[in-house]
Parts: C-alpha cells; structure tokens; sequence
C-alpha cells in the first residue's frame, strides 16, 4: 500500500521498493530502512494521504506493524546521568540522604 501510494515520490517509492524486495525474498527488513521509510513517507504527506483515503482504521493497520517493528529493533541509547550527581552520590541511590 505504501509503495502504491507513493508513486509521486520517488525517494518513499525507492524505499518502499527496497523493503518490499526484501520481503519478498524471505529477508528480514532492517530496522533503519523502515525507520528511513516512515520519516520519508511522513515528510511527503504520504502517510496523511493514505489515511484521509482510506480512513483511521486503514492507516493503523498499515502503518502500527512497521512500527511496532522499529521499536522491536532500534536499540536504546543508554541513559546518561545528570551532571550534578556525576562528582555526589545520586540521591536514589545513596544509603542515606
């Protein structure tokens, strides 16, 4: 559906492509090429003309997989601490206050 609807715009439908290529041959599809199509598909108005075409509904099923996918993938960077509790202990963590 993505690929159809972004015939107009050759960078999501180059994407598309690629990741329908993907899956079509029994690969897995890279985390960072889904990511890459949705931010695309979203600066080209893609993803809002598929949902006033075809509803709420529709693009939810469409789109919710890809990105459960991304968030299944993309690794979390880690946490970094304030600087204030870099040179002190970190009050939650400190055995006492």
């Amino acid at each position: 559906m993505i690929l159809i609807e972004s015939a107009a715009h050759p960078s999501v439908a180059k994407i598309a492509q690629a990741a329908y290529d993907q899956l079509a041959s029994g690969q897995e599809v890279d985390y960072r090429v889904l990511d890459e199509l949705v931010g695309e598909a979203s600066g080209k108005g893609v993803l809002r003309a598929i949902g006033q075409k075809y509803g709420a509904t529709a693009h939810e099923a469409i789109f919710a997989p890809i990105l459960r996918e991304i968030d299944r993938e993309k690794p979390v960077p880690p946490r970094s601490r304030p600087a204030r509790y870099q040179d002190s202990a970190d009050p939650l963590t400190a055995s006492s206050w």
